[in-house]
């Protein structure tokens, strides 16, 4: 009989430990998940949404893109397979765009843009169309300010 006692203090006390771990358990997960939303809070003050379609400056925050027509068909399309880099880092007219798309749809499994493609091929050759440096020819402005070194064997 005084085992049968002793097993039931042991089980209750036991039970009550395990419902103190989990309260106390409860009460610091509730508190580091409150903290982390504070801090995302802080560092966020911007609504997402509001930031995935902010322009400043005439620049599309979240991608780099230059604002105009076209901007949300280019970052639909260009910008589900690669970065936006990728796209404000090349240079060329309406038909090298044309070429850049055609040779993505023969090798890089590109979709058919269908009617949107005129509008993209607009927004690319007006906003990442060769620009003119130097003595007349297109190429990249030569680097500045750069402190060359010897290379050592």
């Amino acid at each position: 009989m005084r085992e049968r006692l002793n097993t039931r203090y042991y089980t209750i006390i036991l039970g009550l430990g395990i419902l103190i771990l989990v309260l106390v358990g409860y009460f610091f997960y509730d508190t580091a998940v409150q903290e982390q939303v504070d801090f995302i809070a802080a560092d966020a003050p911007i609504p997402l949404e509001d930031i995935e379609n902010r322009i400043e400056n005439g620049v599309h925050v979240q991608t780099g893109l230059l604002d105009g027509e076209g901007l949300n068909l280019v970052i639909a399309h260009c910008t589900a397979c690669h970065s936006a880099q990728l796209v404000t880092q090349n240079r060329a007219d309406r038909d090298g765009w044309k070429k850049m798309i055609v040779w993505m749809q023969e090798t890089q499994n590109l979709w058919d843009l269908g009617t949107q493609e005129e509008t993209i091929l607009d927004y690319l050759a007006k906003n990442y169309a060769p620009e003119e440096v130097g003595s007349g020819n297109f190429r990249r402005a030569p680097l500045k300010d750069i402190e060359w070194y010897e290379l050592e064997k």
